[in-house]
């Protein structure tokens, strides 16, 4: 399936959920901020929000420094 993220298009093998996405892009779940669709999801749903052919997401990463 096609889904855009972060302005760029990524074809991925389906079903995945919004976890398995992030994972799949190397990062830590508690370390990012994921908007689908213009619409915030909340973290404790990232395992049960399964994402479906056309979303479009933006995938926000935090990173400490000081």
């Amino acid at each position: 399936m096609l889904l855009t993220v972060n302005g760029e298009i990524h074809e991925v093998e389906g079903p995945i959920s919004v976890l398995g996405l992030i994972e799949r892009f190397g990062f830590e779940a508690h370390k990012v901020a994921i908007e689908r669709n213009l619409e915030i999801v909340p973290r404790s749903t990232y395992g049960a929000t399964f994402l479906s052919e056309g979303d479009r997401l933006e995938i926000v990463h935090f990173v400490g420094g000081g």
